[in-house]
């Protein structure tokens, strides 16, 4: 079932009752990573292990997720090579009250980049448990999505 979660803003990264953060280091630019995290978020399932499916929606998008989970974003921050954030308004994810996801990019040497990844998090108390139970499968996922966006990134575009 479909609900609405509570509306948090950018604040909420910091406050949040769960706080998850994964870090990585990609030997491509800034503006490459955030490209494809801001502007092509279709194209998300072809490097995010887990996402099924991205599509746009008049306010954000929606987010399929390959257990069933889904989620209606809308975007908090874009400032372009350095910040992407978005909040769930919308969820069929048990428990869940509130949810934001941000992505910081910072320059490494050689042109490449450090991506950080918060999930800021909060909703009923086995959720909570459970979220903090996942961490582990989360920074695997997170690793691995990383490595294949750094592969696509590393190939020629037509």
């Amino acid at each position: 079932m479909v609900r609405r979660i509570r509306p948090v803003g950018l604040e909420f990264v910091e406050s949040a009752r769960v706080r998850l953060v994964f870090g990585a280091e990609l030997g491509v630019p800034q503006e490459a990573v955030y490209r494809e995290l801001a502007d092509r978020t279709e194209d998300w399932p072809e490097w995010f292990a887990g996402v099924a499916a991205v599509a746009r929606t008049p306010d954000g998008r929606q987010v399929r997720l390959a257990g069933g989970g889904q989620t209606w974003e809308s975007v908090l921050a874009a400032r372009p090579a350095a910040r992407y954030a978005y909040r769930t308004d919308h969820t069929n994810i048990p428990g869940a009250s509130a949810l934001v996801e941000e992505w910081r990019l910072s320059a490494v040497a050689d042109g490449g980049t450090r991506v950080r990844w918060t999930v800021a998090t909060d909703g009923t108390a086995v959720y909570r448990a459970l979220v903090r139970l996942a961490r582990p499968a989360l920074a695997r996922t997170f690793l691995m999505s990383m490595r294949a966006l750094e592969r696509r990134l590393r190939l020629p575009r037509p």
